[in-house]
């Protein structure tokens, strides 16, 4: 081969390289920027779930938030339910004890007239014994439930225990407007009139 050959090939092996060069430097870039586009591509999907499950979450958060509203407001009314029922039993019984002593309360007046006149009476000593006791007994019993007798004799006439029948005409100024007699016993059961004294009072 002769030197001018030889060179010309040289030359032509210099441009070859020199060619393919850039084709091998750009592919890189190539790749780096399909790889950047790829990861934007990704980023952007992965951003989207993100906000997809934030917004789920949020509306966990917001059904969890009336769940627990709702619970307690049905505990609430629960609980006056129960303590309203219960406040109505009470009532019934005392109601259902207020009407049975209300029954009984013309046999405390008999029994009260009966030992009145006994007293009064010349009658012997174990008549007269016997119905106090029988009225001791009944009124302890009564008294053991609530009942209490509306003191009246002496007392100021007060509309809220008393219930006047008549009025009688007194000398002394301190008994005016005060009761002078008791027709018929008046009654408290707990602290509430179940009945009004009957009374006389002075003017």
């Amino acid at each position: 081969m002769s030197e001018n050959t030889q060179k010309n090939q040289e030359t032509l092996n210099q441009e070859e390289t020199a060619q393919e060069t850039p084709v091998q430097e750009a592919q890189p870039k190539e790749e780096a920027a399909q790889e950047k586009k790829g990861f934007l591509k990704k980023g952007n999907k992965d951003k989207a779930k993100i906000e997809e499950l934030e917004k789920k979450v949020a509306q966990l958060e917001e059904k969890t938030a009336k769940d627990k509203d709702d619970y307690i407001r049905l505990m609430a009314e629960f609980d006056n339910f129960r303590r309203r029922t219960a406040q109505e039993k009470l009532e019934l019984v005392s109601m259902a004890s207020t009407e049975t002593i209300k029954g009984l309360l013309p046999i405390l007046d008999d029994c009260e007239r009966a030992l009145k006149v006994l007293l009064e009476s010349n009658d012997s000593d174990a008549a007269k014994e016997g119905t106090e006791l029988i009225f001791s007994k009944l009124m302890g019993y009564l008294k053991g439930k609530g009942l209490a007798v509306i003191e009246a004799i002496d007392q100021p006439f007060d509309t809220d225990l008393h219930e006047a029948v008549a009025q009688f005409p007194v000398q002394e100024e301190d008994k005016k407007g005060k009761v002078f007699d008791v027709v018929q016993t008046g009654y408290t059961l707990n602290g509430k009139v179940i009945r009004f004294a009957k009374v006389v009072v002075g003017i």
